[in-house]
């Protein structure tokens, strides 16, 4: 899936100078997705092939806050367990010595989330374009209000939420962010050759 969403956003990149050229051909705002939409299906772009990471991983979270928040932890409910589950005599909490699991307010954990999360955004979005065009249209506004919530508001409401909650959810997207960091490094070295823009060639 990770794979996939790399892809995706390399491909979009590729496509973007005929995306700004159909913005200019179309003013009505509905031709314009229209015809946006058709490029992308002529050229197999799935603008939408993160969404399924990003679903898998809230089932994870999901499940992770319900086990440490109201599962019962560190005493374990031997009438909901299968027959073959050993039962540990003891259920230590803490992470490394250092975080209670099922412990709400972690600062510490609550700052690494909304860091790498930012990070992560920075890379897998790349820098901010410069505006080519002064016309204000509907989808340029859309992009720019989306641009900036995605790169500064939602590190900070997951920051915020991971203060909130019990510290196995964001413990797991720390771990989940920094996996994913990594992998847009390596993952931008696999399809760089294959997936970059084309140099433009040099002047005589």
């Amino acid at each position: 899936l990770s794979k996939r969403a790399v892809e995706s956003q390399m491909a979009m990149k590729r496509v973007a100078p005929e995306v700004e050229e159909l913005k200019k051909k179309y003013k009505d705002n509905v031709e314009q997705s229209r015809a946006i939409f058709a490029l992308y299906k002529e050229r197999g772009v799935h603008p939408f092939a993160g969404i399924g990471l990003l679903l898998l991983q809230l089932r994870v979270l999901i499940g992770l806050y319900f086990v440490f928040a109201h599962g019962g932890l560190p005493q374990v409910d031997t009438s909901i367990l299968y027959s073959f589950v050993n039962v540990p005599p003891a259920i230590n909490m803490e992470f490394f010595g250092l975080i209670n699991m099922a412990a709400n307010h972690s600062i510490i954990l609550a700052a690494l989330a909304a860091v790498t999360q930012f990070i992560y955004t920075r890379l897998s979005m790349g820098p901010r374009g410069q505006v080519t065009s002064t016309e204000a249209t509907l989808s340029n506004d859309l992009a720019r209000s989306f641009d900036i919530q995605a790169r500064y508001v939602l590190p900070v409401i997951i920051g915020v939420i991971s203060y909130t909650i019990a510290a196995a959810a964001p413990l797991y997207w720390v771990t989940s962010n920094i996996f994913m960091i990594g992998q847009e490094y390596l993952s931008g070295r696999r399809f760089g050759s294959a997936g970059g823009v084309a140099p433009t060639a040099k002047k005589a």
